[in-house]
């Protein structure tokens, strides 16, 4: 089981693909630098075709930033890197919306065989 850090972009942005590509070259290097970083995972929006009527959201971007434990996330989120992360976050380009951040443990609860 790994533990995953979520931080999710509820938010409309003046420019998405500047956000989205600023937050590629600029935050995600930072982000590989915390310790312990098995991966970074970008989760970006698509649009579904569902037949059914649901809630499509506002999320335009959703970083999954996966760690072996939670020992090596709580010392990550310690982590000089981490403030380093929080000072850019400052520098992004303008939005508007929300964004939260949530720690989940992961469990692969099926998968099919290749």
């Amino acid at each position: 089981m790994t533990v995953s850090y979520f931080v999710r972009y509820d938010i409309s942005a003046l420019d998405e693909n500047a956000f989205l590509q600023n937050y590629r070259a600029r935050h995600v290097p930072i982000l590989a630098r915390w310790p312990g970083m098995r991966r970074v995972v970008l989760h970006t929006r698509v649009e579904a075709k569902d037949p059914v009527a649901v809630n499509g959201g506002r999320t335009v971007l959703l970083a999954q930033l996966e760690f072996d434990d939670q020992e090596s996330l709580d010392r990550a989120l310690a982590s000089r890197e981490r403030a380093e992360a929080r000072e850019d976050f400052k520098r992004f380009p303008p939005y508007e919306g929300s964004v939260t951040h949530q720690a989940l443990a992961s469990e692969v609860a099926w998968r099919r065989n290749a």
